[in-house]
């Protein structure tokens, strides 16, 4: 430890440093949470009480539209205005009555209880019932501190425009409750004295109580409603203060949204419409519930962490000293160096280490130094055939920082004349004079530069581009307009003289080496025929005893079917074939071996796994067996076919095989949705693929993202839950995989447009 116990103390104490300033900065934020827990629990409580008014006088509006309905009612208004013949009584009338007025408390339950009554018939309708003397009605439904005569003089005597009577006892049927009483005269119309008819709505306290049940229910307190005048209309809960004496209370504001009173927030809110209170109280403890849980939890965790962040903090300052000491040791014993007293290990360590990057900076510039050369063997390989597929190509294209600048074009070879036989050193040199200053020539007036030496005497050209040719001769006047420049201004200036062979055009990047072929062949014929200039290979007679199917082009045959690249086999199927047909004059015997030939490559295919695994073998085998050699373009489309059908079948199993994956996801996602902890590592692991690879399967075989199903799956089963309605929201988040009800509330109405209750109270209602 003494060795590097400066080190071991450098550690800690920046250990210690980074334990302190979090630290800090997460009190702050602790104090901040819990002033901004505190305003939401406010906040939240304010916006419970305002949907409970909003609620309740949207269900009074209502019960003002039903007496409105009934201002316009035709039945009414005839009994209204029908003068009573002694004991004669409009029954069909009143009964028509009865039915019109039947349905409005089945459909709203402040309209359960209400009765109308006549004036001139001195009857009381209500639903069902029609009761022909109000006393009748009065023994069975009455206030308990009005008799008969008060009642007949303040609710049937007077004329009422909208009226509400504030709380009251009230016996209906032998039982005793509290109601709020709505009253409206007939006609509407009606202003002083008595009214033809009365309308009154009984509203039982504890269907207007069941409205402020969700604030009292959540957190206990009470609630209470009053009018205008103080008077009591609903409340609810315990603890329920003398509200006059709160009124008086210099203490207490009345019109304060929401302030401490006692133990107790109270929250205050007054209607416009009519003037009404709705008043909550909420247990101090109880609102700060949530604030007390942060900060216990706060304090602890913040204690623990400090706890253990000292422990590894001296944990990882030895760790981490440890291997700096051993780095300074290997250091001195391979580059022999001492560390002087008046240098710390850092100091030590630093100068060597800026030695070894201007070491490797060296090495850097020697690999941009090497660069041309990876790429002039890429373009080796490339011309010889050694990359089979286009993903090889594109593979060594990446890593050589190079390419062929297209994928359709012509190979050219160069020769240098007046240098054949000769192959002393002074020779050797001219050669790669001559070479470079063609190379160079060729870059000045073409702007591009896609060549490799191929022998002493040879450059090897590609004439590529991105668009896709469709003839042999488009793009050859181009190609030899630039040769006769190349070969003026080389002559003009240096005296240089070449032959240039370019093979027949490719349109894909597997077929270079062909066209390359080619150009050997034609270079050949023009350096036998003595030919000067430019010669292209369909220019030449290229009468042959043999058929040309090297290995190479077997090879990348195969490969490409293997890919499943259908458009690139048929492309090398129609290459071979117009090598041997077109270019060539081949004997019956040379054709049969050639198409016996072909026919072992597809059936080396067809020995796979792959291939023997799929239901169509034996029909893919029966058809290469019976291919037939007589009509050469039948030939080609059978072949074409075959290929194709190779292609099909390695398609479809990389689709099944992406199909059985996304299927093993879904059903380990149905079966482990409930767990919070599921996460797309997870799920990785289960189907044993890379985490980035089942995102993009997943999006790709269904369209939608896997973190969209995964939440889309866990909200098809709170939904059931919450139809069930046996478990709180709570609950129900905790069971689809949610560790914050929260977040499962947030996410429940981006997914639905609803929140969890309201989407209970749709499915009850």
């Amino acid at each position: 430890m003494k060795k590097f116990s400066s080190v071991f103390r450098s550690f800690l104490v920046s250990y210690i440093v980074i334990l302190i300033i979090p630290s800090i900065a997460g009190f702050i934020s602790y104090r901040t949470s819990i002033s901004v827990t505190e305003k939401l629990s406010i906040q939240n409580n304010v916006i419970q009480l305002q949907k409970s008014k909003e609620l309740l006088e949207r269900r009074m509006a209502e019960v003002e539209g039903f007496t409105r309905q009934l201002a316009i009612n035709p039945d009414l208004s005839i009994l209204m205005n029908e003068k009573s013949a002694g004991d004669q009584t409009n029954v069909y009338g009143i009964w028509k009555m009865l039915r019109s007025v039947l349905t409005f408390g089945q459909t709203n339950d402040f309209l359960q209880q209400f009765y109308i009554y006549l004036g001139n018939y001195n009857v009381i309708l209500t639903p069902g019932s029609a009761y022909f003397r109000p006393e009748h009605y009065y023994d069975n439904f009455r206030y308990t501190d009005q008799t008969l005569a008060e009642w007949k003089q303040s609710i049937l005597g007077k004329t009422h425009r909208s009226e509400i009577m504030p709380l009251r006892k009230f016996n209906n049927k032998g039982t005793a409750t509290s109601v709020v009483t709505y009253m409206q005269s007939f006609p509407l119309d009606s202003f002083s004295g008595s009214s033809p008819a009365v309308a009154v709505v009984i509203i039982d306290e504890k269907t207007i109580a069941n409205l402020l049940t969700g604030i009292t229910d959540k957190y206990g307190g009470w609630t209470q409603i009053s009018d205008a005048n103080g008077e009591t209309i609903a409340s609810q809960g315990t603890g329920l203060p003398d509200m006059k004496a709160l009124s008086k209370d210099p203490k207490f504001d009345p019109n304060q949204t929401s302030q401490f009173y006692d133990d107790d927030l109270v929250i205050t809110i007054h209607s416009e419409t009519n003037g009404w209170v709705y008043r909550s109280g909420i247990p101090r403890h109880v609102l700060l519930e949530n604030a007390n849980q942060i900060k216990f939890m706060t304090w602890t965790i913040t204690g623990i962490a400090l706890a253990i962040g000292l422990l590894v903090g001296l944990l990882l300052a030895y760790r981490n000293s440890v291997p700096i000491h051993k780095l300074v040791s290997v250091v001195k014993e391979q580059f022999g160096k001492v560390e002087t007293a008046d240098r710390n290990e850092y100091d030590f360590l630093h100068g060597n280490i800026a030695e070894m990057i201007r070491s490797s900076n060296q090495l850097e510039s020697e690999l941009h130094r090497q660069l041309p050369l990876i790429r002039d063997a890429f373009l080796k390989r490339l011309i010889s055939g050694e990359l089979q597929t286009r993903e090889e190509i594109f593979a060594a294209a990446s890593q050589a920082n190079t390419g062929i600048y297209g994928h359709s074009g012509y190979v050219c070879i160069l020769h240098v004349q007046g240098y054949t036989g000769m192959d002393s050193v002074e020779v050797l040199n001219e050669l790669h004079a001559a070479r470079l200053i063609l190379k160079q020539a060729l870059l000045d007036i073409a702007g591009f530069m896609l060549t490799t030496d191929w022998g002493s005497d040879r450059i090897v050209i590609v004439f590529a581009s991105k668009e896709a040719e469709t003839g042999n001769t488009l793009g050859r006047s181009e190609i030899a307009a630039l040769l006769e420049q190349l070969s003026r201004q080389a002559f003009a200036e240096y005296r240089i003289t070449f032959t240039a062979a370019l093979g027949d055009h490719f349109g894909s990047e597997t077929e270079v080496s062909v066209s390359y072929e080619q150009a050997k062949q034609t270079l050949e014929h023009a350096l036998h025929a003595d030919r000067k200039g430019v010669v292209w290979y369909d220019e030449t007679s290229m009468e042959s005893a043999t058929y040309y199917y090297p290995l190479e082009l077997e090879l990348r045959l195969i490969g490409t079917i293997r890919a499943g690249e259908t458009d690139e086999a048929r492309r090398i199927v129609r290459s071979v074939l117009s090598l041997n047909t077109e270019q060539r004059e081949l004997s019956v015997e040379m054709w049969q071996q050639l198409v016996g030939e072909v026919k072992g490559t597809l059936l080396k295919l067809l020995d796979q796994k792959t291939f023997m695994e799929s239901g169509i073998f034996e029909q893919l085998k029966d058809r290469i067996i019976a291919i037939q050699a007589q009509d050469k373009r039948s030939f080609q489309t059978e072949i074409e076919d075959i290929a194709d059908a190779l292609c099909a079948v390695v398609v479809s199993r990389k689709n099944d095989s992406h199909t059985r994956t996304v299927d093993g996801i879904k059903a380990y996602i149905g079966e482990h949705f409930s767990d919070s902890e599921l996460t797309l590592y997870r799920i990785a692991e289960q189907v044993e693929r890379p985490e980035k690879y089942i995102s993009q399967l997943f999006k790709e075989v269904t369209g939608s993202n896997l973190s969209d199903y995964l939440e889309q799956v866990r909200m098809e089963h709170a939904v059931s839950l919450l139809r069930e309605n046996r478990y709180t929201v709570d609950e129900i988040s905790s069971r689809v995989g949610y560790n914050s009800s929260h977040s499962f509330r947030r996410a429940f109405k981006r997914v639905t447009g609803v929140s969890p209750s309201s989407y209970r109270q749709i499915a009850e209602g």
